[in-house]
């Protein structure tokens, strides 16, 4: 039977995968980021080699695709911290909102791969760090479907 009436690929046929997406934007990262993304690759690199042991050549291909992603990023990472001091909010920066409800909520604005909203952490490139940046403690911002007040930046 041709492998082309074969649904799953057999050993010497492994589907070519699509890249991760790099994004055109800068890679800016937290101390924290930088971590993760070392961390990201050496778990990468410690499952290319049980993969390898396994010969398991699908696994192979996306872990050396996601690999590629790790290390691109990696490499064009810009560890960048906040300026001690300022009164505005930076990247790197932890902010708190009030809702007009009296809710706070704490936000911390870093890299795209470390973001995690549920966590409160928010790429700089998401609506909610646009709309803080460059703000001051007492200034009111676009904060989804309302407007919230920043009372304090840290």
């Amino acid at each position: 039977m041709s492998v082309a009436f074969v649904k799953e690929p057999n050993e010497d046929q492994v589907e070519g995968l699509p890249e991760r997406d790099l994004g055109t934007d800068p890679n800016f990262v937290t101390k924290r980021g930088l971590e993760m993304l070392d961390a990201e690759i050496a778990k990468a690199e410690a499952s290319l080699e049980e993969a390898r042991t396994a010969n398991d050549k699908i696994a192979l291909a996306m872990i050396n695709r996601d690999l590629r992603y790790w290390r691109a990023r990696r490499s064009t990472a810009q560890l960048t911290v906040p300026q001690a001091g300022s009164e505005v909010v930076q990247f790197g920066d932890r902010v708190e909102i009030r809702r007009p409800n009296g809710k706070v909520q704490s936000y911390r604005i870093v890299g795209i791969d470390e973001a995690d909203p549920e966590e409160g952490l928010i790429s700089y490139l998401s609506p909610l760090a646009r709309q803080l940046v460059g703000k001051e403690e007492g200034d009111t911002v676009r904060a989804g479907a309302t407007e919230a007040e920043i009372v304090s930046i840290g």
